[in-house]
This record gives C-alpha cells, structure tokens and sequence, in this order.
C-alpha cells in the first residue's frame, strides 16, 4: 500500500471512530490504540506566540474562517475536525505553492476571511513562498499555523507574532488533535523539550484548558464500543424495521466529550439518501427550550423581564382580557390555564392565502401556499387572546404558552426572535445549522423531510415547519419552527450543562441555569420553560437522576440533559414521515435507548 493510500486508509478509519457506529472485535483494540496514540500526541504539540490569547478560539460570531491545507494528504481530516467546532472553508493551498506567482493569488481569494488557519508541514514552512505569505497577512488577519514534523523548522518563524500550534508527528491522530485544540475541544499542554533557536527555547510553550465540545471514542471513559454500539444499533435497526422512523441520528455526551454520534436509515422508507450526522431536522417543540426559554433567560438576567409581572405589561393587547392578571412565571410553567392548542388552520378562508408569493400574501407556509399579510394579527392573535382560560395553576402542556412568551420577548427586544437567538447565541456558539427558515440558508437535501400535510398545505414538508400554526406565521414561532442538527443541540446543551459558558464566553450566569432548569412547579415534574424527569413514570428512562431536564418534539426529537451524571441524551428522527406515527413510543425506543447508554456508562469504574 503506497504512502498516499495509507495515509488515507488512516482517514477513514478517524472519521469511522468519530463518527460512525461501525463495531467488531477488533474496535476495541483499534480505539484504545488511537487514545494511545493521541495521548502521545498531546505530549509532543506545543502552542507558540499565544500572547495575546488567541487560542483557543472565541468569538465565533461573525468571524469568517477558512483553512489552507498546504499539504493535502491529512487535510480532509483536519478539515471535517474543525467543521465540528464552527463553519471553516476550505482551500487547497499546495496549487498555488506549485506555480511560481500563485501566492498573491492565494491572499486575493482569501480576502473575505478574517482568520487563515494554514495546515503546513516542516518542509512547506521551508518554503520563503508560505513565509512571506504569512507576514504579509498577518497584519490584517488573525493567522494560525499549525505545523507538524521537524521541530528545528520552528527557527524560520522566529520574526512571526503569530500563534503557532507544533506538533513533532504527521498522522491522522495529530491532525486531529491539533484541529480540536483550536477551538478549546482538547488542551495544549506540552512544552518545547529541546531550544530551537533564541526565541523558541526550552520549556517555551503555552497551556491552554478543554472550553468546547471534545470529540472522542467510548475508550477515553473506559467504555468497550461493542458495549455501547451493539444494542444501540439494534434497538434502532428495530425503530426503522418496524416504520417507528425512516432516519436517526444519535449523539451521547459524557463529561463534555462526544462518544457517540451516528447517523442511521435514511431521510425517507424509500432509502435514497443515507443519513448523516450532519443532516439538519424539524426540532418541534424543542424550540419552546433552545429558542424561546433562552431568550427569556437572557432577558431575566438583564433584568428586562420579571417572571411575577402579568403578560399585561409586557402584551398591551393582553390588557382587556382574561389574560390580564397572569402573571409570567405561570405561562413558562404551563400554569396559566391556556389550552393546549387551537385547530387554526379550520380558520382559513379562501381569501386568506395563494399559491403564489405576493406583496400581499408573503407568508410562507410551505412551497406553494402563502397567507396574506397580518394573517398572525389578525386572525391567530385575537383567536389566543380571547381564548378561555381553564383550570388557571394546575397544568395544563399548551402551545399558546409559547406564542405568548414570543410576543414578549419581541416586544422586550425589538427584535424578531429569529434574528435574536441567532445573535445572542446560535452564531457566537458555533451553532452552524440552528435557526429558523433552513431554506434560506441550506439546500434542500441536507434537510430531513416531515409529513405529507393533508391539514391544507396537501404537499411534503421539507425544510418548511411541521407544525400548522407555526407555519401560518410564517414557520417562526416561540412554540415550533426551529431546525438543527445534533451538533447544534450538543453545543447549546453542553452550555447549560457547564452552568452557562462555552467556548470560554459566558452566555448565562450559572444560577439562571440552575433555577430554570429545575423543578419549579408545586403541581407538575416542570421546570421553567423546560420538562424534566419523572421517577414514578420512569419518565424518560427508569435510570434518568432527579436532576434531568430538556424537552421532546413532535416530529420524534428527545433531547435529555442528566446534571447528576453530566450526560447529554440527543436523538432526533423524523417519526412523523411520510404519516404520523407513534411506533417511536410503543416500542419505547427513547427509553430504552436511554437505559442502554445509563447501563453502560455505569459500569465505568
């Protein structure tokens, strides 16, 4: 086997161990041998010109990244390494070393990044080509060098002030390494063990913490894959035999470090397209939690909000109905006495939408169906206001709950919930995926498809929200509307889980966290705009602590935060296609997946 497909071959096998469920008897051996190897790795990288603390990398909001692989035999690596940390472009720099010229070409094309990590090896750092690149660029851009091989290559950098991430090896293991080290998913610790030149000197080096998501095998907890792997893959395999689901993706977080992430079946019965993890779904009513309940954490902790003041004050319309004295703290606890929902879509006239987009009619319920103009304000706003409020303190699960606290955080903010939670969180968290509209910003293929819709919208939904009111406003809605894959949901979860930070920025002060995410209901299991879990039910696994919170969505999406064992339970599915099914919950396919995952990490030692 020549060099090249070597090097290959040991491509395949990383991105299998991070990312696929693939298990024999030999996986066992191969995984500890790679937390060996990498184990090795992180003695032998060192973080140089760190000064002004760089690295890991913070503020990921609105900051263009693009990574120049000069040398492409690891680059597919490294590359899919740093995609899963934040949205990093890709460039083949060894074209433009190859032509005499090139180079100036190379800062030309990248002028719209504003940081260039460059994937070099020692003899592509001998080059004066990649050297004057780097200091010509190095004033306008954040640049990073991550080089590997022969240490002594290190004496051509000493006029650069740039971060330089070293490490001695050129494997996939190290590629890995560095690319995680980046962004905060692993440390750098190690020190130079020899000088280099007058700058680079013995114990020179710069220590950096874990601030991110880490991505690794079960093997670092002492779990055997096989463990873990094989029942997971047959309680799934029975989902998708049975029509419980065409599709899944399964994430599992232990510690803040990935040891499951697997793709399975296909977006539809019909298995053209295999599902990947990076495959982007309906969340349902998992907005109420990431998007709505976020927002109105945020606004809690600026004080800008208070849980005890009636909807009134912050609804005006609110003011000359029954909802005038409800105080907030029970529409978050589903203590209001909304009801559950309203049929809106038996509401709908004929005038009120067409099947061509217009000034008029703008309101994009699905591909070919559009409500008019103030469709929201006019029908579905006083339809809630002027519902009947039932059984006020006991509760009662209603999505009116949430278009209301929509209005209120709008209302707070002046802004639109989409473009809020993208700001405030999704975008500065490396949430590539997350947001409402997916349409707008991905093809339609990377979206899993829903139901076929006979309410009125009689099409397959694809990228357009399940959920009928949601739609009718335009698929943004506090209750539904919001889209992610399992990368997103790992990122926000691990947040929370960490008491509000990540990536070495805080998002929420730890007792916000802790007093939303916990019980704070005398009549109900519930938390503050969160479920949680129910020991009587073994509700949603007979294992889950007392201390477990997170929410469900319609469209098959369990998402689980367990704060007594620091673990993160996400599966998302699309159980809703191409009809309704609860096949999902007969079989108990959740739950039990979930006792699988506790069983097995509890018999680490």
């Amino acid at each position: 086997m020549g060099l090249r497909n070597l090097i290959l071959f040991k491509v395949l096998v990383l991105c299998s161990l991070i990312t696929s469920g693939v298990y024999s008897q030999q996986q066992h051996k191969l995984n500890q041998r790679w937390i060996k190897e990498r184990r090795g790795v992180e003695k032998t990288t060192v973080l140089l010109n760190n000064e002004q603390g760089t690295i890991p990398l913070k503020d990921l909001a609105g900051n263009r990244i693009v990574s120049v692989g000069f040398d492409s035999r690891l680059s597919p690596v490294f590359d899919r390494v740093l995609n899963f940390h934040a949205r990093v472009a890709s460039v083949g720099g060894k074209e433009y070393l190859d032509k005499s010229g090139r180079m100036e070409d190379l800062s030309y094309d990248l002028k719209f990044y504003n940081t260039v990590i460059l994937q070099v090896s020692a003899d592509q750092l001998r080059d004066s080509q990649v050297l004057d690149f780097i200091r010509d660029n190095q004033k306008s851009k954040t640049i990073i060098v991550a080089a590997f091989g022969d240490r002594k290559v290190l004496a051509r950098l000493n006029d650069l002030q740039v971060p330089v991430i070293w490490s001695s090896g050129y494997s996939a293991e190290s590629v890995d390494y560095v690319a995680q080290a980046i962004f905060g998913g692993l440390p750098l610790l190690a020190k130079l063990p020899i000088d280099v030149s007058e700058r680079y000197r013995k114990g020179a080096g710069f220590q950096t913490e874990v601030t991110r998501l880490t991505y690794t095998v079960p093997e670092e907890l002492g779990i055997k894959a096989e463990d873990l792997q094989k029942p997971v893959d047959e309680i799934i395999a029975e989902a998708i035999a049975q029509r419980a689901t065409p599709s899944a993706v399964l994430m599992v977080i232990k510690d803040g470090k990935v040891i499951m992430n697997q793709a399975f079946g296909s977006h539809t019965y019909e298995g053209t397209q295999p599902t990947k993890t990076t495959d982007i779904y309906d969340l349902a009513s998992v907005t109420k939690i990431t998007a709505t309940t976020a927002a109105v954490m945020r606004l809690f902790e600026e004080k800008k909000l208070n849980l005890d003041t009636p909807v009134s004050a912050y609804i005006p319309k609110a003011w000359s109905t029954n909802k005038r004295n409800i105080p907030v703290r029970q529409v978050m606890l589903h203590e209001a006495g909304f009801i559950p929902f309203i049929p809106f879509f038996k509401d709908i006239k004929p005038e009120d939408f067409r099947r061509d987009s217009s000034a008029a009619y703008p309101i994009a319920a699905s591909q070919n169906y559009y409500f008019r103009k103030d469709f929201f304000k006019n029908v579905m706003w006083p339809l809630m206001l002027n519902s009947a409020l039932r059984d006020t303190g006991k509760y009662v699960y209603s999505d009116l709950s949430m278009y209301f606290m929509k209005e209120i955080v709008e209302g707070i903010s002046a802004e639109h919930m989409e473009d809020y939670v993208q700001q405030n969180f999704y975008k500065p968290l490396g949430m590539q995926r997350a947001g409402y509209h997916p349409l707008y910003r991905f093809p339609k293929e990377q979206i899993v498809p829903t139901e076929v819709d006979t309410l009125f919208r009689n099409t397959l939904l694809q990228g357009y929200v399940h959920d009928p009111g949601a739609s009718m406003v335009g698929g943004v809605s506090g209750h539904a509307g919001l889209f992610g894959s399992a990368y997103d949901l790992a990122i926000f979860y691990q947040m929370l889980l960490n008491g509000g930070t990540y990536g070495g920025v805080r998002y929420f002060k730890p007792e916000t966290v802790e007093m939303f995410s916990s019980k704070q209901s005398r009549t109900s299991r519930r938390g503050l705009g969160f479920d949680r879990s129910d020991a009587k039910t073994e509700y949603p696994s007979k294992l889950a602590s007392a201390n477990t919170f997170g929410h469900t969505g319609y469209t098959g999406i369990r998402l689980w935060v367990d704060k007594d064992v620091n673990l993160i339970y996400i599966l998302l599915t699309n159980r809703v296609h191409p009809v309704t099914s609860n096949k999902l919950n007969d079989l108990n396919i959740s739950s039990r997946l979930m006792d699988t995952i506790y069983n097995v990490i509890s018999e680490v030692k």
